[in-house]
């Protein structure tokens, strides 16, 4: 499949649920990208196949909780590398370092386990969708902080109007692949 044709059927089997979770979101549900084995490995292998690259090829992929976890750790498969879970506070067993991050309301914490990289290890960080940017920034300063180098970030998802993936790359120096965007509506 083309590249444009590959974002097209992928868009195709992303549903917007509107007025989800509050008034006014427009919601893109990547689930039905999960549910058809034929969109999956569409899905999968649009990763893959640039990661596979020798210049590309990561040494470990992290995923963010929650839908970071599905496709990052199938990528990471994929490609003979290990996978490393970035979880929400409070759900890691092992010695941890922590980020905090504002959201809208708030704030949240994501946590890694200190032994996860290894200085100088090469990583893909990845999540289902960028919005705001902010989970991938904290992951990114996470990975740092154990002194490996994020050399990308990915999603499936690009959402630019809500400004994360300006963030990350200006702010965050963090370059981005991501296969479908939404603007507007």
């Amino acid at each position: 499949m083309h590249s444009s044709s590959v974002h097209d059927y992928l868009r195709e089997h992303i549903r917007t649920v509107p007025n989800w979770p509050a008034p006014g979101v427009q919601f893109r549900d990547i689930t039905p990208l999960l549910q058809d084995p034929k969109v999956f490995r569409v899905l999968i292998d649009a990763f893959v196949h640039r990661y596979m690259d020798k210049a590309m090829r990561p040494d470990v992929v992290a995923g963010l909780d929650a839908r970071g976890f599905i496709i990052g750790s199938v990528i990471a498969y994929e490609l003979g590398v290990g996978f490393v879970p970035i979880r929400k506070k409070g759900k890691l067993p092992f010695t941890t370092v922590e980020e905090t991050y504002e959201l809208e309301y708030g704030s949240a914490t994501v946590e890694l386990h200190t032994d996860a990289v290894r200085p100088g290890d090469k990583v893909l960080l990845i999540d289902d969708l960028i919005a705001t940017g902010g989970t991938m920034m904290a992951g990114k300063k996470l990975l740092e902080k154990l002194g490996a180098t994020v050399m990308e970030g990915a999603a499936i998802v690009d959402l630019p109007e809500l400004g994360g993936s300006t963030l990350l790359q200006t702010v965050g120096q963090l370059p981005l692949f991501t296969l479908v965007d939404f603007a507007g509506h």
